[in-house]
C-alpha cells in the first residue's frame, strides 16, 4: 500500500484505538518497521500523532475530537459498557446524564425503563427518551454547545445543584495514569463537579481509548466514583489503586 494511502489509515486507526503499534502496523500493511516509523515520524511532524515508545498515540492537545467522529469511534464497546451501565439502573429512579457520546449510548439502552426522572444537559440524550414514555426528562438550561449538543455554563450548574440524583452517569474524554478524569472543557468540568456532588451513586462510562488520552482540565478523581464501566482491564497500577479506593469497576466484553 502506498505512503498516501497508508497514513491515513494508520490515523483512523489510532483514532479508533487511541495508540498503534510498529510491530502490529508493519504486519497488518505487510511492509518492514522502518517503513512504519518514518510514516509515524511524518505524522508526528505534522502534529497528527504523537511519538511513544513502540508506536504512537493522539496528540495530547487541547482540543478534543470532531463530535461526529466521536460517535463512531469504538461504536460497539460504548454499547456494551452502556448495557452493563443502564442494568445497573433501577426502574423508579431519578438519573442525571450527562454530554457525551458514552452517555448517550446508555440513554438508549434506557428506552424501557419505567417510571424514571432523568434530567440532562445533553439535548442529544433528552431526544433519544423521548421515546420512552413513562420517563420524565428534564433539560438543564445553560450556554447550547452547538457542536454536540451540550447545555454548559452557571446556568446550566445552578439548575443540576437544585436536585439530589439517585444515579448520575458521567463520561471524560480522558483518564491519567493517577486516576484523574480530565476533559477539554472548563465550563463542562464545573458541570460535571456538580453532578458528583449532587449524586448518590456516581458511574462513569469510559472505553479503552480513554487510558491512552489526555486533557487539561481535570473532573475528579476515580475514587470519587462509585462504579467504572469499561471494555478493557485498566492499566496495573491504576488496576490496584481502583482496589484501594473501593471503586467497583465493570468489564463489558463480549
Amino acid at each position: 500500500m502506498p505512503q498516501t494511502f497508508r497514513q491515513p489509515e494508520i490515523l483512523e486507526i489510532a483514532r479508533r484505538e487511541g495508540k498503534v503499534s510498529v510491530e502490529e502496523l508493519a504486519s497488518r500493511f505487510d511492509v518492514s518497521v522502518q517503513t512504519i516509523r518514518r510514516d509515524l515520524t511524518e505524522l508526528a511532524d505534522t502534529g497528527k500523532l504523537e511519538r511513544v515508545h513502540g508506536g504512537a498515540v493522539l496528540p495530547s492537545g487541547t482540543s478534543n475530537i470532531g463530535y461526529e467522529h466521536r460517535r463512531t469511534l469504538n461504536f460497539e464497546e460504548k454499547q456494551r459498557i452502556a448495557r452493563a451501565c443502564a442494568a445497573d439502573i433501577p426502574d423508579n429512579a431519578s438519573v442525571f446524564l450527562n454530554i457525551g457520546t458514552s452517555t448517550e449510548a446508555v440513554a438508549r439502552e434506557m428506552l424501557h425503563h419505567r417510571n424514571l426522572m432523568v434530567v440532562t444537559n445533553n439535548m442529544n440524550v433528552a431526544n433519544i427518551l423521548v421515546a420512552n414514555q413513562d420517563c420524565e426528562i428534564i433539560v438543564a438550561g445553560g450556554n447550547l454547545r452547538r457542536s454536540d449538543g451540550g447545555l454548559v455554563g452557571s446556568l446550566t450548574t445552578e439548575v443540576i445543584s437544585r436536585f439530589k440524583f439517585d444515579h448520575a452517569v458521567i463520561g471524560c474524554s480522558a483518564l491519567d495514569e493517577d486516576g484523574d478524569l480530565l476533559d477539554f472543557d472548563i465550563q463542562e468540568v464545573g458541570v460535571s463537579q456538580t453532578i458528583i456532588r449532587q449524586s448518590r451513586k456516581v458511574f462513569l462510562v469510559a472505553d479503552h481509548s480513554k487510558f491512552t488520552r489526555t486533557a487539561p482540565a481535570r473532573i475528579a478523581s476515580l475514587s470519587e466514583i462509585d462504579t467504572f464501566y469499561t471494555d478493557a482491564p485498566l492499566p496495573s497500577d491504576l488496576s490496584v489503586r481502583s482496589r484501594d479506593w473501593g471503586v467497583r469497576v465493570v468489564l463489558a466484553d463480549r
